[in-house]
């Protein structure tokens, strides 16, 4: 029986889908792949190679969908022998593998043709910028501010040789030419040379309004916070001139404006101690504390006796009476405080020096109590005091020998050496 010739090329089988996917079962396809530069390249596409390796554990996976994959129609052109051409993404890989076999030359990239230079767009002339128009406002306060300071100068040319009143003429026209505070500071300065403290406060403190308004430098706000506070010192108005100040200060602070706010705060002390100075009602307290310190009202008579201080700061008596008062109330410290008071106004107040040696006895300081007992006879003039003094002195021995009987020896070698008195 003769066979049957077949013009199938792809096998015997009546079926092509069998025998395209026979194709995968060869044990050479990994090989022919790799070895022709036209599907070399899909062994590194891993989608590629995920399908292949399904289709050749299932053949039967294979269907119509693989076939309109132009990578394996790809494959079955090189597994046929067959030279196909793709457009698109095969006919480029397949280009750029024979590019790389050295069997196509490269060929030439379109250039699109240039145009004449005669044809080439112009550029379109830019237009030149109009002027602007000048800004009337600020030419006329540029010109404002120039003759504001012509006349700044004036003053401050005349305030330099004393003519006050002239500077005062220009500052002022100054100000009307130019909104500029420091017109109205220089003219607050001229103001107070020339004693017209009102006039001085009256244009620092326009200066003040008008700078807030247009925020001006702190530096100039507390200059004329500090010309107010110096002009109210000078009319004797310690309030506002500390006031002030302390405003100056906060704006900012320089070492001049706070020596001055110390020295007014001192100042307003004294004015306000001698202010309460009286010697009618400083008398009138002294009876009353007497009569409190008979009835052995301590407290009422410390509160009578400091109003006395208050009302006669350099009466002796008053600080000797309340030593006395605090003694009673056993303050003893308090009371040689009070002593030393009296005594810095009257070195020759003898009852002070006695008080100061009943507080210092009432302490057990005998040495020091010995002291005081000395330097009041060395002040007691005709020795008028002489017999009070001498019996506070043997008070005072009689309790140091007292305090020491049945002493021994080294409880009084150790008296000695904390004996602060005891030096070498």
């Amino acid at each position: 029986m003769k066979a049957e010739v077949t013009d199938n090329p792809m096998g015997s089988s009546s079926n092509p889908m069998d025998s395209f996917s026979n194709m995968f079962s060869d044990p050479q396809l990994m090989t022919k792949l790799a070895s022709n530069p036209k599907t070399s390249h899909l062994l590194g596409d891993s989608e590629f190679m995920m399908k292949l390796q399904r289709l050749r554990q299932d053949p039967n996976a294979f269907s119509g969908e693989t076939l309109q994959d132009p990578r394996f129609l790809q494959v079955f052109a090189v597994m046929m022998g067959l030279d196909m051409s793709f457009g698109g993404q095969g006919s480029k890989e397949q280009a750029t593998a024979q590019r790389a076999a050295g069997k196509v030359e490269d060929e030439d990239e379109e250039m699109p043709d240039l145009e004449p230079a005669s044809k080439k767009a112009k550029p379109e002339p830019v237009p030149e910028p109009e002027p602007e128009p000048e800004d009337e406002e600020a030419k006329a306060k540029a010109e404002a501010k120039t003759k504001g300071d012509a006349e700044k100068k004036l003053g401050t040319d005349a305030y330099k040789k004393r003519q006050f009143d002239e500077a005062i003429e220009h500052y002022t026209k100054a100000w009307e030419l130019n909104k500029d505070i420091t017109y109205l500071t220089n003219l607050g300065a001229a103001y107070f040379e020339k004693g017209d403290f009102e006039k001085c406060i009256e244009s620092c403190q326009k200066a003040i309004e008008e700078g807030r308004e247009v925020r001006a430098d702190f530096k100039l706000i507390a200059k004329a916070f500090g010309r107010i506070g110096t002009a109210y010192e000078k009319l004797e108005d310690l309030p506002h001139a500390i006031k002030n100040y302390n405003s100056s200060l906060t704006e900012h602070r320089t070492p001049e404006i706070l020596t001055k706010l110390r020295a007014a705060e001192k100042a307003k002390i004294t004015k306000e101690k001698n202010s309460y100075i009286d010697p009618e009602k400083a008398e009138e307290a002294r009876v009353l504390g007497n009569d409190k310190f008979k009835a052995a009202d301590w407290p009422a008579a410390v509160e009578a006796y400091t109003e006395m201080t208050k009302r006669a700061p350099e009466d002796p008596r008053g600080y000797s009476n309340r030593a006395a008062c605090l003694i009673k109330l056993l303050s003893f410290p308090a009371a040689v405080l009070d002593c030393n008071e009296a005594i810095q106004r009257d070195p020759k107040f003898i009852r002070a020096y006695l008080r100061k040696a009943q507080a210092y006895f009432a302490m057990r300081e005998y040495n020091k109590c010995l002291d005081v007992c000395t330097e009041a006879a060395e002040h007691d003039e005709g020795g008028k005091n002489t017999r009070e003094i001498e019996q506070q002195q043997q008070k005072a021995v009689q309790a140091q020998f007292s305090a020491r009987e049945g002493e021994t020896e080294e409880q009084t070698m150790k008296r000695v050496q904390e004996d602060p008195e005891v030096s070498y």
